[in-house]
Order: structure tokens, then sequence, then C-alpha cells
């Protein structure tokens, strides 16, 4: 029998503590299981976007593996209990995915971004990872009567891994929408990656991302993202609050067996 995740409740909603080398197994193991099975890269605006909203929270809680994909998730994970959490970051995620699709020969279908840039993406991923076999690619611009005809046909494409760049929520809505019409995939929501992928948009320097920066590099390229972060300060309260709260629950639980005891 598989040996079950390590997994946490961040405000309301399920996470896996674990590293790339676990989640790359994960979904591998998935992929030959040959159903249908969702992945999700969860940020900390994803996690505060889940608690207020209970149809959302029910999409992530119900998804095979949930990955902390920023550093503000992290650190709630870390003071939650999981001192050993490391970022799986969504872009790397997808590369190394890559890599094991080329070596095992599974499809890959890239669905979503603007028109051009799941093509580029599938462009240099061939470039990158000899091997790599392309099911198919189609833009997100297209409007939700199609998701039938999309789903549809990225099931006939015969793909094993769907990377699915439509932005949250609305990637995470689509892929469980979707899910019966989908059928035996593997379906991951990848947000802004084929942009990266595909040249479009750069990605931070390393240095930023090892000191856990790649968000500040993201705003002052892109300041219009300021109202996003807004959120970052009350994720952190939230997340302190319930820390709090489980210590105190925890207390009182060995205080209570203490009693018993005596």
């Amino acid at each position: 029998m598989e040996r079950a995740l390590p997994q946490l409740q961040v405000l309301g909603s399920r996470v896996h503590g674990v590293d790339m080398t676990q989640a790359c197994a994960r979904i591998e193991a998935l992929v030959d299981e040959q159903r249908f099975a969702h992945v999700v890269t969860f940020g900390s605006e994803m996690a505060m976007l889940a608690r207020r909203d209970g149809a959302y929270r029910d999409v992530i809680n119900g998804a095979d593996l949930v990955v902390p994909d920023s550093i503000g998730l992290v650190s709630a994970m870390r003071v939650l209990g999981r001192p050993e959490c490391e970022r799986v970051a969504g872009i790397d995620l997808v590369a190394d995915l890559c890599a094991m699709c080329a070596r095992r020969g599974f499809g890959i279908y890239l669905l979503g971004g603007a028109p051009s840039v799941a093509a580029a993406a599938a462009d240099e991923l061939l470039k990158r990872y000899p091997g790599l076999q392309v099911a198919g690619v189609r833009d997100g611009y297209f409007p939700s009567s199609d998701d039938a005809d999309v789903a549809d046909g990225v099931r006939r494409s015969g793909a094993q891994l769907l990377f699915v760049a439509l932005g949250f929520p609305k990637q995470e809505f689509w892929i469980r929408g979707n899910a019966v019409r989908l059928g035996a995939m593997v379906c991951m929501g990848v947000g802004g990656s084929f942009d990266v992928i595909a040249g479009r948009l750069k990605r931070a320097p390393a240095l930023a991302r090892r000191l856990g920066l790649e968000w500040l590099y993201r705003l002052a390229r892109e300041p219009r993202r300021w109202r996003r972060q807004l959120a970052l300060p009350q994720f952190a309260a939230l997340v302190a609050a319930q820390a709090l709260r489980e210590r105190r629950n925890h207390q009182r639980a060995r205080d209570a067996t203490r009693s018993i005891r005596r």
C-alpha cells in the first residue's frame, strides 16, 4: 500500500507537505493509475480565496495532490508544524514533469495563455526535453460555452498529463468541472508558467527565489499587482491565529490526559 503523504490544513484548505522529488513521484504514480487526477499548485492568495469561497475550497480539498507554491504558504506550513516543508514552485514542477514524461513516453497537452503562447511554450519544452511528446496545444481564449468541446479535444489527443494555464480560480474550477470529459488524465493548473517558458515573461533571478523574494520582484515589474499583495499581511495574521488556537487545543488535550492519569 502506498504511504500516505503528509498533510495539514491551512485556513481550511488541505495542503501536502511534500518536496519536489515527492511531488514528481506522486504525479508519476497518478499517471500510472490511468484515472482522472487533479494536482493543485497552491499559493497564499489562493488560500485566502478558498477561506471565503466554499465552492473553491471544496475543489482544493477534493484534489489528489496540493503542493505549496509560494514562500508565504511554506512559511505558514512551518508555523503550523511542518518545519521541513519546502516550496514546490509550479514552473519548476512543470520542468521536472516534462523530463519525466520524455523519459516515460507520456504525452502532454498545454491549454491556456494568450494566443500563440502555449504553442511557443511547447516549442521551447520540445527543445529542452528531447523525446517529449506534445499531444496538443490550445490558447485560453475560448468562451465557457466551448468548455465541453475543448475538454473532448484534450481527451482525444491521448495526452496523459494536462497543464492548464487559465489563472486561479478559473483553472481549478475548469479542471474539476470537466473531470468526466477529460477522463484518464492528470491535470495541473500552472498559472502564468507558459509565459515564462515561452520567454514572454522574465522570472525572478535565482538569488531572489532562494531568498523567498520572488513576489517582490514580480511586484516591482508589475506594480498593478499591489492590490493583490494586500491580502498577504491578512494571510499571515490568520495563520498566526490558527497556530495559536491549535497550540491551545493541544495544551488542553495534554492537560486533560494528565488529569485522567491522576
